[in-house]
């Protein structure tokens, strides 16, 4: 089983990296860092997808907290083991399975029928199987969307920009870390950080 990781933000003033954790943390820090007589603008950033998020900070730290979204819950239901060719009786489905319509040639219908456990057991199947062959691939254009939409909010104006963005598309990370050497360094870490790292890949 995957094991779900913590949702992650990140806080930055100007420049500057502030804070990096829940969404709990870094909001009571970019509270703290507002009051201060010469703060700076603070922007929070969604560390899942790179982009920024705007939050209610007036109040107590209690407010603040109880204000913030909460994280979805996962919803889908552990899926079926699908090794056992066990037939499901009548009634009801079991929790956390959709019935929907799957539209499908004669000859797909055929082969499913003659699959252990039927057509319900074999599609599950084929979509988990589809879903571990794509994995790794989802994840590396999610962090590079991710690190692109940080990179536009906080480094569009920064030298080297679009060529920068072409090379991380391109998955060129030897001119990709030459062209972002020169920009301050706690936007390059963090981008390197959303695009590349082990953490950003799930």
């Amino acid at each position: 089983m995957t094991q779900a990781v913590s949702p992650s933000f990140t806080a930055f003033v100007g420049h500057q990296r502030l804070v990096s954790g829940s969404l709990a943390e870094v909001a009571l820090a970019v509270m703290k860092a507002s009051k201060k007589a010469d703060a700076k603008p603070l922007v929070i950033f969604d560390d899942a997808n790179g982009r920024s998020i705007d939050l209610n900070l007036r109040g107590t730290e209690r407010d603040v907290v109880a204000r913030l979204p909460q994280a979805p819950s996962n919803l889908e239901a552990p899926a079926d083991d699908c090794s056992a060719a066990e037939p499901r009786g009548r009634g009801r489905p079991k929790l956390g399975v959709v019935a929907r319509e799957v539209t499908l040639l004669p000859r797909h219908w055929e082969w499913l029928g003659t699959q252990p456990g039927g057509a319900s057991v074999a599609l599950r199947k084929l979509v988990e199987e589809a879903r571990r062959a794509s994995g790794d691939r989802d994840r590396r254009r999610a962090a590079t969307e991710a690190a692109y939409h940080f990179m536009s909010a906080m480094a569009g104006d920064l030298p080297g920009f679009e060529e920068a963005s072409r090379a991380l598309f391109a998955d060129d990370r030897r001119r990709f870390a030459g062209l972002i050497a020169g920009w301050p360094a706690d936007i390059r870490d963090h981008i390197v950080k959303l695009a590349f790292s082990d953490h950003a890949a799930g």
